[in-house]
């Protein structure tokens, strides 16, 4: 394993991705009854923007940094699009204070701060140094289950949670040759233990055919209620980096549709680089 998310932390794949996180949050929020997040590829939970790891790269400056300014100020997105974000807008003044950003949130600490004291969150990471900075952040938190494993295996270990309502996340860094046939069976794994969860499965747009056929896959035997959504940058060539990403989410809350519907022009306006920008929000199936 050589990725290490440090070095993309708050670029426009983050945003995307950890602002549909907060909204599925806020959906399941919405009952009294308590829910789990599992986060199976948790990285180290918080990124500091001025490490060498991210100043090298600077990607942040083109995602996060197109919505706060260099005092640390919000930018908001128009009308409801800001509305929408409001719970992802939050934890980043929370974890930076006041003055110009410095950290960024990863999704375990997005999920701890916007989840409920009764509701409980579950963190897996393979990769050795990061999953000692995740104990380190996150060990002494109750609320809080922490394991090292294969994401393949960590899936079985962890469905269904007790609470028998909640969201998985798959975000693999899909390094691997087999990574999308890995990722499609533990979807198919998670789904078949957990029937009713929320699952939401990122991927990259690179250019290298990866996301046509992961999305192809889905879609060859799609459950109902499957929503897939999609945020491009700039123009997608092979061997061209990281254009965009897209999120295919199983069991999708009722009105998240419409919801994406709106906020997804705005970002895709916010964040473009190039005039090829675009994004679509679609369902797989509805019904």
């Amino acid at each position: 394993m050589n990725y290490r998310h440090a070095y993309h932390a708050g670029n426009h794949a983050d945003v995307l991705k950890h602002m549909v996180l907060a909204r599925l949050i806020e959906h399941l929020k919405k009952k009294d009854k308590a829910f789990r997040i599992i986060d199976l590829h948790a990285g180290i939970g918080v990124y500091d923007l001025n490490a060498d790891a991210a100043t090298r790269t600077g990607e942040w400056r083109l995602g996060i940094g197109r919505l706060f300014d260099g005092e640390g100020a919000s930018v908001p997105l128009p009308g409801m699009a800001e509305e929408l974000i409001a719970p992802w807008r939050n934890v980043i003044p929370a974890i930076n204070g006041d003055g110009p950003l410095r950290t960024y949130p990863g999704s375990p600490e997005f999920a701890r701060r916007l989840k409920r004291k009764s509701d409980r969150l579950m963190l897996n990471e393979l990769h050795p140094a990061d999953f000692a900075s995740l104990h380190e952040r996150y060990g002494r938190d109750r609320s809080v289950t922490l394991t090292d494993l294969d994401a393949a295996i960590a899936i079985k270990a962890q469905l269904p949670p007790t609470e028998r309502r909640g969201l998985v996340l798959l975000d693999p860094p899909y390094e691997r040759a087999d990574e999308r046939n890995r990722t499609l069976k533990s979807l198919r794994d998670g789904l078949q233990r957990f029937g009713t969860g929320i699952f939401c499965l990122w991927y990259p747009i690179t250019g290298d055919g990866l996301s046509d056929a992961l999305v192809d896959g889905v879609r060859a035997n799609v459950p109902p209620k499957t929503l897939h959504a999609e945020l491009v940058v700039r123009a997608v060539v092979q061997d061209g980096g990281l254009a965009g990403s897209g999120l295919v989410i199983v069991n999708a809350p009722w009105t998240l549709d419409e919801e994406l519907e709106i906020l997804l022009p705005a970002l895709r306006d916010r964040l473009a680089q190039a005039p090829e920008a675009r994004s679509k929000v679609e369902w797989l199936r509805r019904d």
